[in-house]
């Protein structure tokens, strides 16, 4: 299939040889992902950082479980992203989720078998509508896929975004008492959350975004400024891959709005 080009490429988003590696630990303080042994998965990784996301799914499922977090990050990032078509963005986050639950059943200690499931149903929330995915039955899964990760590696900045993104989501769409009672969504939880987030992985355009995307949602004109700041953070963070890029582009688009 054709897939989308990434419209911002840079050679410094190449990590060729060891390059990958020594860069690992910040490319991936967000996900804790460990470094791969496979070669052929580090070759996965290293398109995903470019922005060939396309390749990196291909390639990443093409070494089996091995391969699935870069082919499911890649998917679910190209997505969010750049697939224009609202069928196969569902289509992809579907199918991430799926592979997710695979991985559950094999090998329930990686950490993003059970981030990447909730970040891809997120997704596909989001798509389909919060209140539709809430009737679905969605919400809970997300909630216990994020909570399970936090469980297994306390240190994921990223399933801490998206559990704190999943309480504003949850306040915003029901309100805060039928949030709480219904859904286990509250105000200084999801803060809480994202503060952490933040603290965990400072050089994060995407958690300052979320975090204020939350704080608006949740608390509203209060928090307008504070919100404000955190976009202009966003916007001037210095991306390392092609992912980050896409986060920081979207910050400059918002501000410009």
């Amino acid at each position: 299939m054709a897939w989308h080009k990434f419209p911002y490429p840079d050679k410094t988003y190449s990590y060729a040889g060891t390059a990958l590696k020594e860069n690992w630990a910040r490319l991936h303080r967000g996900d804790c992902e460990p470094f791969p042994d496979d070669a052929k998965v580090q070759e996965a990784w290293r398109s995903y950082h470019a922005g060939d996301f396309g390749q990196a799914i291909e390639n990443g499922l093409a070494c089996g479980l091995a391969g699935y977090n870069v082919a499911n990050k890649a998917a679910t990032i190209y997505a969010g992203y750049l697939e224009t078509d609202d069928e196969h963005k569902r289509s992809l986050l579907t199918e991430v989720a799926q592979r997710c639950e695979e991985q559950q059943e094999k090998t329930p200690s990686d950490v993003n078998a059970w981030y990447l499931h909730a970040f891809a149903l997120g997704r596909y929330s989001q798509s389909i509508s919060v209140v539709k995915a809430l009737a679905q039955g969605l919400g809970g899964k997300i909630r216990n896929s994020l909570t399970r990760a936090i469980e297994l590696e306390p240190s994921h900045a990223d399933a801490r975004v998206a559990l704190g993104a999943y309480h504003a989501e949850v306040i915003d769409k029901v309100g805060a008492l039928v949030g709480g009672i219904t859904y286990g969504a509250k105000k200084d939880t999801g803060k809480e959350l994202l503060a952490t987030a933040l603290k965990l992985n400072p050089d994060s355009a995407i958690t300052r975004i979320e975090y204020a995307n939350a704080l608006v949602l949740m608390f509203g004109k209060a928090k307008m400024a504070e919100a404000e700041r955190l976009y202009q953070e966003a916007a001037a963070c210095v991306p390392m891959d092609a992912m980050e890029r896409l986060d920081v582009e979207a910050a400059k688009e918002e501000l410009a709005d």
